[in-house]
């Protein structure tokens, strides 16, 4: 009883923070990186262990460079997905602006359905958010239910505001047969660690062993239905740019493991390219490949 109440009390004070304009809430956002990077060092040793084995050829100077960015980000973000609790259509939509949206409508016009991939990558849940607004298709996100179940139901709530059809992971081929008259799109994120029971594809993702989940593919090949990245920019805080760039067109003619490399392939271009934000406090390599005999 006390952890829901406990949950409720959080709920009520996230919802009273979300009022608070973006101006304001980034100041306390500049706070609480000063706590959680200087005082408490929330994950310093997972993020710098992190850095230093993705680039090995970085100076220390530039890793921690790379590490501060990082954390005033992420702090930033936190702030950024309070907002989204009371946020407006309009707000979000001058924030996280689309280009080439086009590309899928063609597909949306003829009835047709397509997946998305993205990742922990700039704002994904503002970018959830307002795909929904960006399209003329039903937009149904693939999620991981949380623990907490009150906290859970609170923040489907919130993901969903303007018409978002959130599914389950283990949903998810309900969903699709439930949706299959209708022209949809299903968002998966690309870089969570499968679970222990799902190590089935290894690969090399950021020059570092790495499982990858297949759903994406197996999806795919089984629809047929065309695979397109979400490509994020961050132009400056606050404000975000999203190309939709394709990656398969063709899924049913695809070799084995093509599309899960193609989607691997793309998101390790768009960290290396900008590190600082993408989510480098998540355990990413937390399980090892099999050692072969």
């Amino acid at each position: 009883m006390l952890g829901k109440g406990l949950s409720y009390f959080g709920i009520f004070l996230l919802t009273l923070l979300s009022l608070l304009p973006l101006s304001i809430l980034y100041l306390i956002a500049w706070v609480f990186y000063c706590f959680v990077y200087h005082v408490f060092g929330y994950r310093k040793k997972v993020v710098r262990a992190n850095l230093r084995n993705v680039f090995p050829e970085k100076s220390p100077e530039e890793l921690l460079a790379i590490e501060k960015k990082y954390y005033a980000y992420l702090t930033a973000l936190v702030v950024e997905i309070i907002k989204m609790r009371s946020i407006s259509k309009r707000e979000l939509q001058k924030r996280f602006r689309f280009k080439n949206i086009e590309v899928l409508e063609d597909y949306f016009r003829k009835g047709e359905s397509v997946l998305i991939c993205s990742a922990h990558y700039g704002n994904w849940e503002w970018g959830t958010l307002s795909f929904g607004l960006a399209i003329s298709a039903q937009n149904y996100p693939i999620y991981k239910p949380l623990s907490d179940v009150v906290f859970d139901r609170w923040i489907q709530k919130v993901r969903s505001r303007f018409g978002n059809k959130l599914i389950a992971m283990n949903q998810t081929l309900r969903a699709l047969q439930a949706s299959k008259n209708e022209a949809s799109v299903f968002c998966f994120g690309n870089d969570q660690s499968p679970s222990k029971d799902e190590l089935n594809y290894w690969t090399t993702f950021l020059g570092q062993p790495s499982a990858v989940q297949l759903g994406i593919e197996k999806i795919a090949k089984k629809t047929n239905r065309p695979v397109f990245y979400l490509k994020t920019t961050v132009i400056k805080k606050g404000y975000y740019e999203v190309e939709c760039v394709p990656l398969c067109l063709d899924p049913a003619a695809a070799a084995e493991f093509e599309i899960t490399e193609l989607h691997v392939r793309f998101l390790e271009q768009i960290i290396l390219k900008e590190p600082a934000y993408w989510l480098w406090s998540h355990r990413r390599w937390k399980h090892q490949p099999p050692q072969v005999a």
